[in-house]
């Protein structure tokens, strides 16, 4: 029998779906969704980057990232630009409209994360975040 209240991925899944169901929330005065502040988010932090790095900083599949990309790159959120070293390579960018969006939403972001840490040490939040990236890194051999 399995203990779905002590499951891992029952748990990890739970709190991912209550954090973006509040959070997409939040956010839908900004008629965003919770993919496309990841790509945002992402694009902020890293700066320009291809398709197949934006896909792995976000989780998003390439397929589906394609489409949200093409959607954003319409409400000029991001930009797509050709690299000068090779002019097949296609970079992903923020807009100036895009980055004025992103930071305006950073405060939220880091509301939830101040949630989501509540009650917790710095010393715990620091190794979650690390159990988590090793949780995340295990399904690579996969």
């Amino acid at each position: 029998m399995l203990d779905l209240e002590n499951y891992l991925p029952y748990l990890l899944n739970r709190a991912g779906v209550r954090v973006a169901m509040k959070f997409t929330q939040d956010m839908r005065p900004q008629n965003i969704t919770v993919q496309e502040w990841r790509v945002l988010a992402s694009l902020n932090f890293n700066g320009p980057q291809r398709m197949s790095a934006l896909a792995d900083h976000t989780s998003i599949d390439r397929t589906t990232l394609s489409r949200l990309v093409s959607r954003m790159e319409g409400a000029d959120l991001v930009s797509r630009s050709r690299t000068e070293e090779d002019g097949r390579e296609v970079h992903i960018g923020l807009t100036k409209k895009g980055a004025k969006l992103t930071e305006g939403i950073v405060p939220l972001a880091k509301r939830y994360e101040e949630i989501a840490l509540e009650g917790f040490s710095p010393e715990e939040a620091v190794a979650l975040r690390d159990m988590l990236r090793r949780v995340y890194g295990n399904f690579e051999k996969l």
